[in-house]
């Protein structure tokens, strides 16, 4: 499988190996794949919503600054298109 060892040369497969492995062994590759993939933005709204208290809208208080409201908004899109291709494959595999 050429793309395999395309991938091999990415630095994310030396940091997420175990995790990869573990999730491609128990779903299938492109599952997951997009499983670590999910965990990675989970993690990523984790930190950007700590940030976020501390970044606190002037005009709204309690809600943080606009610009971290537009990143989380595009995260859980992000997550929300992962599940769905996720859904989508687990259907072709049965």
């Amino acid at each position: 499988m050429a793309w395999r060892s395309y991938n091999r040369c990415m630095p994310v497969f030396d940091e997420k190996q175990e995790e990869l492995e573990h999730f491609e062994t128990m779903m299938g590759v492109p599952r997951g794949r997009l499983a670590v993939t999910m965990d990675t933005i989970t993690d990523a709204m984790a930190l950007v919503g700590q940030h976020g208290v501390y970044c606190q809208s002037q005009r709204w208080p309690g809600k943080p600054v606009m610009d971290i409201q537009l990143i989380m908004k595009n995260l859980t899109d992000a997550k929300e298109l992962i599940q769905s291709v996720m859904e989508v494959l687990k259907k072709q595999r049965e």
